[in-house]
Order: C-alpha cells, then sequence, then structure tokens
C-alpha cells in the first residue's frame, strides 16, 4: 500500500505518459527538489518539455494553464499552497470557468489548479487555510478534494476528461498517510462504516482533509457511547450529490470541515439535507486565523474530540 503523495506521483507520471498533449506547471516542481511536497518527484526528469518550473505568480501560472487549455492542450497546475490560489482567483473564475461558454459554442477547459491545503502542520496563519468556500457556486467550475480512500488516477483521469477546469484540494496532512481505508474499517464506495456494524445511529460528512480525524471519532463513540455510524467522503465538493447521504438510514448527519463558518461548503450541504427532510448539524473550525503555536492550532481547527462532542 503507498503513500497518497507516491499514488499521486504515480498517477500524473501515468498521465503524462497517456497523454503527449498535457503539461505540468508550478512552483519548484522540477528536479531536484520535486514540489514542496514532492508530489511531482521525478516528473521533470522524465518529461523534460512538459514538466515545468514557472515564476512565482500563480495568476501567471493559471493564465498560462489556460492558454494551454484553449489552444487544444490540457495543462495540471500545483499550487504551492491553496492558500496562493487566491491569487490565480481571476484567471480561476473570469477565465476557466467562463471559457466553456463564452465563445458562442462549448469550448473544453481541461485544466486542474492543484492545492496543498489545511493545517495541522504549524505553517501559521497564511499557509494553513481551508478555502474551499471561495471556489463553489461558480457555473462551469467544478472543486474536489483528494479522499485517503481512493486512488487519485481515476479521479484526475475523469476530471481533464470532462472539460471543464476544476480545483483539486489536497490536504497536506494526508501526503504522508497510507492510501486505503485502516482497520477495523469497510468501505462501500465513498462511505466507511465499522466492519460488521450496523450504522445508522450517525452519518458524519466530510471531506478527505478530515476523514482520519472522524474515523478516530467513530471509535471513540463506539468505544464509551456505543453509538455506530459511518462516514461519507465525497471527491466532488462542488456540484455536490446528495443521493449517497440521502439514502443512508441514519437517524442524524453531521456535516465537518476545517474552514470557518460563514456561507461554507458545511452550510450549504446542511441546506440541502435540511431541505429533504434531514436531521443535520454542521461543525466548523473557529472562527479566527490559524495560529502557528500547535496547541492553539489544535484548538483552532476541527479534532476528533469535536466531533465526539457533536454527536453526544
Amino acid at each position: 500500500m503507498s503513500r497518497v503523495a507516491e499514488s499521486l506521483n504515480l498517477a500524473l507520471q501515468k498521465l503524462l505518459d497517456e497523454d503527449p498533449r498535457l503539461y505540468l506547471l508550478g512552483e519548484d516542481i522540477t528536479d531536484p527538489y520535486g514540489g514542496a511536497f514532492k508530489v511531482t518527484r521525478g516528473l521533470s526528469t522524465r518529461f523534460p518539455d512538459r514538466v515545468l518550473g514557472t515564476p512565482i505568480s500563480e495568476s501567471a501560472i493559471v493564465g498560462v494553464a489556460n492558454g494551454l487549455a484553449l489552444a487544444g492542450d490540457k495543462a495540471i497546475v500545483e499550487i504551492m499552497f491553496a492558500d496562493f490560489a487566491l491569487l490565480a482567483f481571476d484567471q480561476i473564475v473570469n477565465v476557466a470557468a467562463k471559457s466553456t461558454a463564452m465563445f458562442g459554442r462549448p469550448v473544453p477547459m481541461p485544466v486542474v489548479v492543484r492545492c496543498p491545503t489545511g493545517g495541522n502542520r504549524g505553517y501559521g496563519p497564511t499557509h494553513s487555510q481551508s478555502p474551499q468556500k471561495h471556489f463553489l457556486g461558480v457555473p462551469g467550475l467544478d472543486v474536489f478534494e483528494l479522499s485517503p480512500f481512493t486512488e487519485p488516477l481515476p479521479l484526475l483521469r475523469g476530471m481533464l476528461a470532462s472539460g471543464r477546469p476544476a480545483v483539486l484540494f489536497e490536504d497536506k496532512v494526508l501526503y504522508g498517510r497510507q492510501l486505503g481505508v485502516p482497520r477495523p474499517f469497510t468501505a462501500d464506495g465513498d462511505t466507511v462504516v465499522v466492519d460488521g456494524a450496523p450504522s445508522d445511529d450517525f452519518l458524519i460528512v466530510a471531506p478527505g482533509g478530515l476523514a482520519h480525524r472522524a474515523l478516530e471519532a467513530m471509535e471513540a463513540l463506539l468505544m464509551r457511547y456505543e453509538l455506530c455510524g459511518a462516514l461519507h467522503v465525497p471527491a466532488r465538493l462542488y456540484p455536490w450529490d446528495p443521493g449517497p447521504v440521502l439514502r443512508h438510514p441514519a437517524r442524524q448527519v453531521l456535516v465537518v470541515e476545517d474552514g470557518p463558518p460563514g456561507a461554507s461548503w458545511a452550510t450549504e450541504v446542511a441546506f440541502q439535507l435540511h431541505a429533504a427532510g434531514r436531521q443535520v448539524r454542521v461543525l466548523h473550525a473557529a472562527d479566527t486565523v490559524v495560529p502557528t503555536a500547535a496547541h492553539l492550532e489544535r484548538e483552532v481547527l476541527v479534532q476528533a474530540g469535536s466531533i465526539v462532542a457533536a454527536l453526544t
């Protein structure tokens, strides 16, 4: 079983092997450095003409990717930290997302913007945010988050094949984790349950970066309170498909995210579930900046204990 970063690296290598029109762009992604989180290590050596290091200008990087897509090629962009994707907001929202529909005919825009996101690494206020909510609700733009339970290759391949621009958030804490569902859990699609146990007491809906904290909470809920539920980890954050959650028999649903409250992904999901008649609650990070000090960072971000408290 490989680690998430290694699986991403292999997925990118496979995609570059498959399609000579695909480019990979980003700051410090070339060898010997191989990217801030080493996801692109070895790729520029193997594909020197299509894995390209760029100047420190997120707007320019995504602008080049958009130009490649408009010219008939494809591009994957690595933003070093998701916080800096806001510097490319215009190119993502006003160029990539709009170009599929503003030329009088459908125009494919196979552009994927990869964004290492989230905290729990002690990187401080401007390198630890979860800015997913700022990219939701943009017509023509898909928003995804990497799950530690499924291979990234089919996800990336599908994003490029769709012809729609996409932002892919990758929680930094996942890069060193093993890919796959740990024991004693099993997966049924995007939903994870305790192996052999019922799962109707609760359902946690959380993006991939919160998956392991949610599993830790599920173990605590079972051992301390004899509550047994499930965890749903959607790969696509927007547009979001409520079907799997609405089909689940859980008596209560908790939607969790590491971003602050206010016009968030969690509140959008909760609104859809509430409109469908489900009992639902939301849990966010605190409404403040993410501190650098580890003990303060833990207090701000969602932890397993806060998930347990929200369900008991």
